[in-house]
């Protein structure tokens, strides 16, 4: 949409020929900004109720110091995945009010916090080594307006340490389990409560775990109900899923 199909639509609006409704919904599906090495979405905010996040791994650190400038021009929160600490400390510089999160290696910024939504995302970890996946998620919900809570090490190993979390499991809107190895968290977790399983597989284990494929077959063949799979050690994209689904319950039918 160029500036004078905009103003021609404004114009609408201002005579009472387009709903503000029906021009917001035409908003939501604006180009993005052509950098050439990147077509930066803008207005994926209006669409997703989040801006755009920034994977940093195969990108130079001037391009994606280059793409965040860009949604940091048009939006006030901004969540950065895979980020080298490098990369941290050169975005920190342009903006004083940027953190890190060093075990899940995610940069955000929240010039305006979002306010949190009712209900609460669980994040839960089978093991020590699966903390980094479980971090991503935890950054994720929480820079997306949620209530976040984590429990880490309580795998299947152990079993009756998860049982004596079994308050926590039951009062999650959503819980997110990540496990590596063989994967059995999940379908432990989906069996004991009535809330949906965001499983996660992680590229933890021995050489039968395969790098993750093992708790993803795992996971995929699970015989608790209510349980969904996201990609290997992808904890960004449990933690973004975990969070529409907090927010649309947080809002009602």
């Amino acid at each position: 949409m160029d500036m004078l199909k905009l103003q021609q639509m404004l114009e609408a609006v201002k005579k009472g020929e387009l709903t503000v409704e029906a021009a917001l919904e035409r908003l939501k599906i604006l180009p993005f900004e052509e950098m050439g090495f990147a077509k930066v979405d803008l207005h994926r905010s209006l669409r997703k109720g989040f801006p755009e996040v920034v994977y940093c791994p195969g990108k130079t650190d001037a391009e994606v110091i280059s793409i965040i400038d860009r949604i940091m021009e048009h939006n006030n929160n901004l969540l950065a995945t895979r980020a080298s600490a490098a990369i941290y400390e050169q975005v920190k510089h342009k903006y004083p009010q940027t953190r890190y999160n060093e075990r899940a290696r995610s940069i955000t910024i929240a010039r305006k916090p979002l306010e949190k939504v009712d209900g609460t995302i669980l994040v839960v970890s089978a093991g020590t080594s699966d903390i980094d996946v479980a971090e991503e998620a935890v950054v994720t919900a929480d820079i997306m307006g949620n209530h976040v809570e984590k429990t880490y090490d309580v795998g299947v190993a152990g079993i009756h340490r998860l049982f004596q979390q079994h308050k926590k499991l039951s009062q999650a809107t959503v819980i997110v389990a990540i496990a590596g190895m063989e994967g059995a968290l999940p379908s432990v977790i989906a069996g004991l409560v009535d809330r949906p399983v965001i499983a996660v597989p992680t590229s933890k284990g021995y050489g039968a775990n395969f790098g993750g494929i093992a708790p993803l077959l795992a996971m995929l063949n699970s015989c608790a109900s209510g349980v969904m799979v996201v990609n290997i050690d992808n904890g960004f994209g449990a933690g973004y899923c975990a969070s529409m689904i907090n927010h649309r319950v947080a809002a009602g039918p």
